[in-house]
């Protein structure tokens, strides 16, 4: 399944996307994170799934945009932390940073 936690406003579509189908539970996407913003636990989604899986905290939903900012997902040529130790490629990005940093000098 999908999960998309974050929020969409007048500014774009602000979501960090993780396929559980994809994740295995590891844990190293919570450990690289800069913001602290994702922990390993139990699937809201399918509440009949046994393995964990990895989650926005609950009380960093509202600030991901603020939150994944200095990481530039999608923006660079490299991936934010967690995709890039994420070996299943579970986790993704809205295209809410892209949009905000493009022109500004950073690669898109």
């Amino acid at each position: 399944m999908i999960a998309n936690y974050g929020f969409r406003d007048g500014s774009g579509e602000w979501h960090v996307t993780i396929d559980t189908d994809k994740c295995d539970g590891c844990g190293k996407c919570a450990e690289v994170c800069p913001a602290k913003i994702l922990k390993v636990g139990p699937d809201e989604i399918d509440i009949f799934r046994e393995e964990p899986v990895a989650i926005v905290k609950r009380e960093q939903r509202k600030k991901v945009r603020d939150s994944c900012a200095p990481c530039r997902p999608a923006c660079g040529e490299e991936p934010a932390p967690c995709a890039g130790v994420c070996e299943p490629k579970a986790i993704s990005f809205s295209n809410g940073w892209k949009k905000r940093y493009q022109g500004l000098g950073r690669k898109a």
